[in-house]
């Protein structure tokens, strides 16, 4: 109490005068002593309590978001970042992104690009992710092909059965029937036209298994090869991606030159990371090699369109371009992908469903390990909100996903530690409502599950959400350029950034319920009715700013 007794002898230092003389008290000053040691306390508790490092989120000291003209200014005459990002991060970090350039700077907070690249470095990068993305999309529509000789050949095999057994003298009625139709196959696996112009499959059944079980990882692409692939490419509206399946006629070329890409190296996900650019693999970053089979990618292939057909329209505001779009294109753009069941929605829905089934089955093909679960779809449809790019939203769907993928692995590894560490924070922070969760066997925090899996996606408005990615992945940017522990302190942007703040923000939201939580609740099913009725209710900056502050006291506790 220290604190308190400077207070007690500076108003003895005003009032000791007069008392001591006996003087009038004067009630005035009194008070106005009185007030003014209390915000004095008040301030030295707070700055003791934060370690004496501000919060840029604080209300009085969050700053206005990245405009265009700061963007370029940030720029040497080569393109490069002036000071490594630095600057860029720690913008980014205290009051976000303008919309109008948030394509423009999110390669760079999700690692597409490397924050010390010039602009030709990135030009060679990106041709090399388009045609990376390519290839993994030709490798869908050969999944696709594959999929469906399949099941001709199945039909084929119960519909020679069947007529063996009609004309045997048996007449055994319940002998071997086809169990779906040819025309059913091909109607309800949508790849009905998944042919060339003579009816036969795009794809043998052995280059399919030649092509699953070779050995493939990432490596350089050749820059002259990128280049003269995608020139023809460079004039269009839209990226070389929608050209290649902006009709049923392409398929039939893109399977035609299936044993040629065949013998490309297909990109895949590594345990190391990077993007198209890694030269050399040691032993640790080779792919991660998974036991699931085709039929694991016909499975993911189901979920993803009934998600993409169920996904909300929350992202119009923020891509008029995309919520213009004609209904020929929105068609045709559902074909590439045989998209079906789409009748019932508008045609920017339609386009956008599509660009979601094309991610996220590319996804599945690139990082087999996890393939698609749902949930996916929750957190790729804000980027293709903003990125019109094909090509460049897989990339940075890709380089979220490095951090997200824990959320969806099966054995629930991951998602069992971020619960814990969420549990620890609050233990920490608040014992006595962690004591009362353990009461109501909640103290494992399932009931933030959601928050978690999904990053706080149905818990904030669409703006909110962006705001809250963009600090979280300013952060996970600048510890993979390892500037935390030299230039972040210099500039004083207060806590350390941290890969988990997304954990520590979901641990402030549940400890502003606190009272509410140890008073009115007396099971955790009405915890988790809580949390989920917290949709459009949060203050994102008075969270990032309560975050914050977990983040000063206990960050050396818990990481």
């Amino acid at each position: 109490m220290w604190a308190w007794g400077c207070v007690e002898r500076v108003a003895a230092g005003f009032l000791g005068g007069p008392l001591a003389a006996g003087g009038r008290w004067n009630t005035a000053v009194a008070v106005g002593v009185t007030a003014a040691a209390g915000l004095v306390l008040v301030a030295i508790v707070v700055s003791s309590r934060r370690g004496g490092l501000k919060s840029p989120w604080w209300r009085r000291r969050r700053k206005a978001p990245l405009t265009a003209q700061e963007w370029c200014d940030l720029f040497t005459p080569q393109g490069k970042l002036q000071d490594g990002g630095v600057k860029l991060l720690k913008k980014v970090r205290s009051g976000g992104i303008e919309p109008s350039i948030r394509a423009q700077v999110w390669p760079f907070l999700l690692g597409v690009y490397s924050l010390d690249s010039s602009e030709a470095q990135r030009d060679v990068v990106k041709a090399q992710n388009r045609k990376g993305y390519l290839l993994l999309r030709k490798h869908c529509l050969r999944k696709l092909a594959y999929i469906m000789e399949e099941s001709k050949q199945s039909t084929k095999t119960v519909k020679v059965n069947h007529e063996g057994s009609n004309s045997s003298e048996k007449g055994d009625e319940s002998g071997c029937v086809s169990p779906f139709e040819s025309e059913d196959v091909l109607e309800n696996s949508g790849m009905g036209e998944a042919t060339t112009e003579e009816g036969i499959p795009c794809l043998s059944t052995e280059q399919e298994v030649q092509d699953d079980t070779s050995e493939t990882k990432p490596e350089q692409m050749n820059g002259n090869q990128s280049s003269s692939s995608s020139s023809d490419e460079e004039g269009s509206e839209r990226s070389v991606v929608t050209q290649v399946e902006a009709s049923h006629k392409n398929l039939a070329s893109v399977c035609e030159s299936s044993f040629e890409d065949g013998q490309e190296s297909i990109p895949r996900y590594s345990n190391t990371g990077g993007n198209m650019d890694d030269v050399v693999l040691s032993k640790a970053a080779r792919p991660v090699k998974s036991a699931r089979a085709t039929e694991d990618f016909e499975t993911w292939q189901r979920i993803i369109r009934l998600d993409a057909v169920r996904a909300n329209d929350e992202w119009i505001s923020y891509s008029p371009s995309q919520a213009a779009v004609s209904k020929e294109r929105a068609i045709e753009s559902a074909k590439a992908v045989f998209l079906k069941d789409y009748d019932h929605l508008e045609p920017y829905r339609i386009h956008h469903a599509s660009r979601l089934v094309a991610i996220l089955e590319a996804y599945a093909i690139y990082d087999q390990e996890i393939g698609y679960c749902q949930g996916m779809s929750d957190l790729l449809a804000p980027l293709l909100a903003v990125l019109e790019d094909d090509d460049e939203a897989f990339w940075c769907f890709a380089g979220f996903m490095r951090k997200a993928r824990h959320n969806f692995r099966l054995d629930e590894v991951g998602i069992r530690r971020q619960l814990n560490m969420v549990a620890r924070i609050i233990k920490y922070k608040d014992f006595h409502l962690y004591r009362h969760l353990e009461m109501l066997q909640a103290e494992d925090c399932f009931f933030v599950y959601r928050m978690v899996v999904v990053m706080f996606r149905r818990e904030l408005t669409f703006e909110q959400t962006l705001c809250l990615w963009e600090v979280m992945w300013a952060d996970q940017a600048a510890n993979r350029a390892e500037i935390a522990n030299s230039s972040w302190r210099k500039l004083q942007l207060g806590a350390p950034p941290t890969d988990d703040l997304l954990l520590y923000a979901i641990a402030a939201s549940v400890l502003q319920k606190r009272k509410l939580i140890i008073e009115s609740y007396n099971s955790m099913d009405e915890i988790i009715r809580e949390c989920n009725s917290m949709a459009g209710q949060l203050d994102i900056w008075k969270l990032l700013d309560d975050a914050h502050d977990l983040v000063v006291t206990l960050h050396d506790r818990i990481e």
